[in-house]
């Protein structure tokens, strides 16, 4: 009988026989009834969907995947499923597919709650100020948050290209502008050290003797030679956004849009279009940092109300390693407590600082494994118990393994397969979400290039007679 029958082995090519890449795993036989769906499971024949309740969602979710496998197609369910319930959603998108997508199927009902922050929208920018602040102990933050950011921009390997003493500036010059009426912006960060009467009049509202000591004293005894080196050093790092009408039409304008805290507390939808493609990696890089801080900020102030009042905010990152500074960890650890639930991915682990990637594997509850390559796979392998490297490397298109947050306690891992939306984006819903947002959130771009130009009308003047040594314009 042996030598007229015998079963196939991965050894030997034999014609119509599939063989499976990666193995299939039992479902928790606890599988939630109720909450998100993020997938579906198929064992044995038998499917059930995979659901993930509000409170587990508080834990967070992590993805790891290769490009192309359907992290953003989960994220787009599960956002699209946020916007039908009522729920506030965030989803910031580095590439801008998905959220056009998302835009089209916003509920009829839920129009008044679309907020779209487009930058390439050049005709209708978006105002977005990260030095605005409502309370003392948030202008603090908001320094040290510009810092990291200008470090995850032009210093990542902290080489010396961002410093000590630019920092030691740019916290003196950031904290002159901030207490001026009315706030200041990045922009105006260069020009308190070019526009002698701009920075005497700053100076006046300076309540602080460190910082005032910083100008009449330090700056004011420093050399012209000392002082025309360190313009250089400092003022090129806010070049490529001054210069740049669509960043200089976003940053500079006083008032943001939008309150933050407002959209979290009132469940509004905010989409983030940041297309590497129409503004720039840099500029894509900047601005989805500073909104990253902002919902931080925005989240850690609602310590003034009770825990059962905070309502649940709901933030999607693509590529999240693209928007985050160190303090992302902190947003991991502590977020929970303030209704803040994040929903992030992204492709490989080197793409993470030490820090971000023990923060995601120490705090994240729920951790959806797509393929990815084997270097990955033996670091992720340690987190799917009886998952092998050759499983994770192999895994077909659309299919993870997960292990799910269920009732506070991680499941074991299982085979889990992402859904497709049944839902068709409309044009025409598309089209009304963004004419409302643009009414009601944007300005045209003549009214604030208007603005900003009267902003900057005394640059160059020369400074008021009397004051401290003029600082040498640049």
């Amino acid at each position: 009988m042996a030598s007229i029958y015998h079963f196939p082995t991965q050894f030997l090519e034999t014609p119509n026989v599939v063989w499976a890449q990666a193995k299939e795993m039992q479902p928790p036989t606890n599988l939630s009834t109720e909450g998100t769906i993020i997938g579906e499971s198929v064992y044995r024949g038998e499917n059930k969907l995979v659901k993930i309740k509000p409170e587990d969602r508080r834990r967070h979710v992590f993805m790891i995947g290769k490009t192309g496998v359907g992290k953003t197609t989960l994220f787009s369910n599960m956002f699209e499923q946020d916007m039908h319930e009522g729920r506030g959603c965030c989803f910031i998108d580095p590439l801008g597919d998905a959220i056009e997508d998302l835009l089209g199927k916003v509920p009829e009902n839920r129009l008044k709650d679309v907020i779209l922050f487009d930058p390439s929208d050049t005709q209708y920018p978006v105002g977005l100020n990260l030095l605005e602040w409502q309370t003392g102990d948030q202008k603090d933050f908001l320094i040290q948050e510009s810092i990291q950011i200008f470090y995850k921009l032009f210093d990542p390997g902290q080489m010396g290209i961002v410093g000590p003493q630019w920092e030691h500036w740019f916290r003196n010059a950031a904290l002159t502008i901030m207490n001026q009426p009315g706030g200041g912006t990045l922009i105006d960060v260069p020009r308190i050290f070019t526009d002698d009467l701009f920075r005497t009049k700053l100076i006046s509202y300076v309540t602080d003797p460190i910082v005032k000591a910083f100008w009449t004293q330090q700056l004011a005894k420093t050399a012209d030679f000392h002082k025309s080196e360190m313009y250089n050093y400092f003022i090129s790092k806010f070049g490529r956004f001054m210069t740049n009408d669509l960043m200089r039409n976003i940053i500079g304008q006083k008032k943001s849009a939008f309150n933050f805290r407002q959209v979290m507390d009132e469940g509004k939808i905010l989409f983030v279009n940041l297309s590497k493609g129409k503004i720039g990696e840099v500029n894509s890089n900047l601005l989805g940092m500073i909104i990253v801080s902002k919902i931080q900020m925005s989240a850690f102030s609602r310590a003034d109300i009770p825990e059962e009042q905070r309502r649940d905010f709901s933030l999607y990152v693509d590529e999240f390693q693209n928007f985050t500074t160190d303090s992302f960890a902190t947003i991991l650890s502590e977020a929970r407590k303030y209704r803040l639930n994040l929903a992030v991915t992204n492709q490989y682990i080197a793409q993470l600082t030490e820090k971000i990637r023990d923060a995601v594997i120490g705090n994240v509850g729920t951790m959806i494994c797509y393929r990815i390559g084997a270097a990955d796979a033996e670091f992720m392998a340690k987190e799917f118990p009886v998952v092998s490297v050759d499983d994770l490397s192999n895994l077909d298109k659309y299919n993870t393994y997960t292990k799910l947050l269920i009732d506070g306690t991680p499941s074991k891992p299982f085979s889990m397969k992402g859904l497709k939306s049944e839902n068709v984006s409309s044009d025409q819903v598309r089209e009304n979400a963004r004419n409302f947002s643009r009414q009601n959130y944007s300005r045209p771009k003549s009214q604030v290039d208007a603005e900003i130009g009267a902003q900057m009308q005394a640059m160059g003047q020369p400074p008021a007679p009397g004051v401290n040594e003029p600082v040498k314009n640049i």
